[in-house]
């Protein structure tokens, strides 16, 4: 399940995607993500899902491998799903046996929050599949620059973001080392009730803890023994230049939410 997770991973190609400036991805996720909050019609969730897929057809990353991603987020979907179908009973009936009562408003409910969260989680990992993490740093710096006049250290959130996002594969993996190697030792994660559950996962975390912060320290030790002194007159060996794919891929998420808003609001 751990190794399911994709987001904070980078994989590798050459396509218009992985070529795009990260300023743009990182805009137009964020665009699509409030235009995914926005849809509540099923056109509109097949507009964006047709728009979706075929992102991730032009960023030649493997579909499965996108959607690999869905897997850790499976429970929460079930859970919202039984939570909108079991207990939504204003609306019109479907189904009423004893405690149970289902309604067509509680199944709508459940199918488009489905959708959403699935739509959303394909998204947010098409950025990180597609944008090294020092190209995503350079972008969100570049994009909170004009909060510098205002004492905000760009450089400094920018990369404590992007350091975030790289560790968690990193500490994803370490926690994966550990329950295999307390496993090994007798230690059982799949039995019991949850309390039960939740106690055996203490002998995970507290190796877990350790291991971050020593790798914590290793990367602050390493930076310092580069000379890394923050953002003050740092240069970089690519800048980024927006181009004409950029432009095109603008217009193409423009005419799509603009598409969706018309369809949500105007008819």
């Amino acid at each position: 399940m751990l190794k399911d997770i994709t987001l904070g991973q980078y994989f590798p190609g050459e396509s218009v995607i992985h070529k795009a400036d990260p300023r743009v991805k990182i805009i137009l996720t964020f665009l699509l993500m409030i235009a995914i909050f926005i849809i509540d019609t099923y056109m509109g969730f097949l507009i964006m899902a047709l728009f979706t897929a075929l992102i991730v057809i032009v960023s030649d990353v493997p579909v499965k491998y996108t959607l690999k991603g869905l897997k850790p987020v499976l429970f929460i979907a079930v859970f919202a799903a039984v939570i909108n179908i079991f207990f939504v009973r204003e609306g019109t009936p479907l189904f009423d046996y004893g405690f149970i009562h289902i309604t067509y408003e509680g199944l709508d409910r459940t199918v488009k929050t489905t959708i959403r969260l699935t739509l959303l989680i394909v998204v947010a990992s098409i950025l990180t599949l597609t944008t090294t993490p020092i190209l995503l740093t350079d972008g969100i710096e570049k994009l909170m620059k004009p909060l510098s006049i205002v004492g905000v250290p760009a450089h400094e959130i920018a990369m404590m973001m992007t350091i975030a996002l790289r560790f968690i594969p990193t500490l994803l993996e370490e926690t994966d080392k550990i329950m295999k190697a307390q496993a090994a030792r007798g230690a059982d994660f799949d039995t019991g009730n949850i309390v039960q559950r939740a106690k055996s996962f203490i002998p995970v975390l507290v190796p877990l803890f350790v291991s971050a912060f020593r790798r914590a320290d290793e990367l602050a030790t390493a930076m310092e023994a580069r000379c890394y002194r923050g953002g003050e007159g740092r240069t970089r060996m690519r800048q980024l230049t927006l181009t004409v794919s950029d432009l095109y891929l603008c217009v193409a998420a423009a005419l799509v939410i603009g598409f969706i808003v018309y369809l949500q609001y105007f008819i």
